[in-house]
């Protein structure tokens, strides 16, 4: 944990959201808030809510009830297209990554909302570069170097153009990490990223994901299973049960909470 870094207001308001699917109810008035720059985690046993939680975020999901604010903004309704213009990035729980294209490639995907020249300007490129680089050259070289930069930050120089299939689950994790940061995101949504890693791999993510939050100043809201991890690297942390709310609050708040052991099987860790 990073004691001295500046945690700013609040970037991201979630206030009354509930969902449900039939009569199934997923999430009940849940509210909380995320602050700039920090890390902001979401627990809880299988089945609390969380990934429907940032489902409601991203725009997957569109919750009956509440409202979720972001940078001064109310919405009750946003697509994920939306979400995404506004600087929200998301990491899956289940890899959805394009396995058949290069680590390069699906880092480049990362940056379709940046491409600012159209299909025409990108369909009639000039092949021979007799006049210089044309618009759409010139922005497809400031993306790819962009992209560079976060292959350099992720340690995965050696692996640029390797078929994402052909890697280790862990730098798939990376790789996906690396897709969201692509995007440049000021919020970025972080669903289980160390799930299915080995030791050396966690310590490895938990360094990329704090190294994101302090290098680029990311406000970063993380679910997690591994309560030592987010205990180690969150600011904050909202602690879900059956969809409901039961804590709130800083890591050591959290871990001496009774309703927050007693959902953990009568255990604090």
């Amino acid at each position: 944990m990073n004691n001295t870094k500046k945690i700013g207001d609040v970037i991201l308001d979630v206030q009354n959201i509930s969902l449900s699917f039939g009569g199934v109810k997923a999430l009940t008035d849940i509210s909380f808030n995320v602050r700039e720059h920090e890390v902001r985690a979401i627990i809880g046993p299988n089945g609390a809510g969380k990934s429907s939680m940032l489902n409601c975020i991203n725009g997957v999901y569109t919750p009956q009830q509440g409202s979720i604010t972001f940078r001064g903004q109310t919405f009750k309704h946003m697509n994920s297209r939306q979400v995404a213009e506004m600087g929200v990035a998301r990491t899956f729980q289940n890899l959805a990554l394009f396995k058949g294209m290069s680590v390069l490639d699906n880092m480049m995907a990362g940056r379709n909302l940046h491409i600012k020249s159209n299909i025409f300007a990108q369909a009639f490129r000039n092949p021979f570069g007799i006049f210089g680089l044309g618009s759409a050259e010139k922005e497809e070289v400031a993306h790819r170097e962009y992209v560079e930069k976060i292959i350099d930050f992720l340690e995965i120089q050696a692996y640029r153009k390797t078929p994402v299939a052909q890697l280790p689950y862990g730098l798939q994790k990376r790789v996906d990490l690396g897709r969201a940061l692509s995007m440049q995101p000021s919020v970025l949504l972080l669903d289980e990223p160390m799930a299915g890693m080995n030791l050396e791999e966690k310590q490895d993510m938990c360094r990329f994901v704090l190294d994101v939050n302090d290098e680029f100043g990311t406000t970063i809201v993380l679910i997690e299973h591994d309560m030592g991890v987010v205990m180690d690297i969150s600011d904050r942390v909202v602690v879900l049960d059956y969809g409901k709310k039961i804590g709130d609050g800083t890591p050591e708040e959290v871990r001496a909470n009774p309703d927050v052991i007693n959902a953990y099987l009568g255990t604090s860790h």
